[in-house]
């Protein structure tokens, strides 16, 4: 339901929210073929190889800013280029050689060099940040290594991958208000055990009278 507001159409004041001003965002979407996967904190621990793949997609949708360089354009002062690589956390989900089901954590990158507005200089600094989506339709399990005492497994797989970059700060803002917002109450969810019983009529067709002893 609606949050309501019933202060009326004229704004009778000015307030300072906080807030996260998003300066300028841009969007890529791509397609990563034959790209490896290094899966870890397996569950259930110790699966039997080789591994079958199932699926693979994102957890969150925050993705990680590495690598990040960014550069003013002299021909252009307000822009910049961003080069960054974007990590996006991954479950590999697959089965084992027993017929076991289970799932594991990994990364897929996805470089971008684009061009980008910037805020001016000032002393709160801006942000480069990174929303993501991924899903892969296909994938094999390729083999096992174990690094620094940690057992990876190893998938090779296509990817499809959306990445929203954003130029961001926190900031106070000020802005027209209406006032607080009315909330309703909530609506309690009820079976209707009866309904469409109460419905119904006393005696099937026919016409009902009323009777009338005087």
């Amino acid at each position: 339901m609606p949050v309501n507001n019933l202060d009326g159409n004229n704004c009778s004041e000015k307030i300072c929210i906080q807030g996260k001003k998003v300066f300028d965002a841009c969007m890529k979407q791509t397609t990563l073929q034959q790209i490896t996967v290094s899966v870890s904190d397996v569950n259930p621990p110790n699966p039997a190889t080789p591994l079958r793949f199932v699926s693979c997609k994102s957890t969150t949708t925050k993705g990680g800013v590495e690598n990040l360089v960014v550069e003013r354009l002299a021909e252009r002062p307000k822009y910049g280029r961003v080069e960054a690589d974007i990590v996006v956390p991954v479950e590999v989900t697959y089965i084992d050689n027993n017929n076991v089901e289970g799932s594991g954590n990994g990364t897929v990158t996805v470089p971008v060099d684009v061009v980008m507005f910037l805020p001016e200089p000032s002393i709160i600094p801006y942000r480069i940040e990174a929303s993501v989506s991924a899903v892969s339709p296909e994938g094999q399990y390729s083999q096992t290594q174990v690094i620094d005492g940690v057992t990876y497994y190893i998938f090779v797989i296509n990817c499809c991958v959306t990445a929203i970059l954003k130029v961001t700060m926190d900031v106070e803002l000020i802005v027209p208000s209406y006032g607080y917002a009315v909330i309703p109450p909530c609506q309690e969810y009820t079976e209707e055990v009866c309904s469409g019983y109460f419905e119904l009529p006393l005696y099937p067709g026919g016409r009902t009278t009323t009777t009338n002893n005087n």
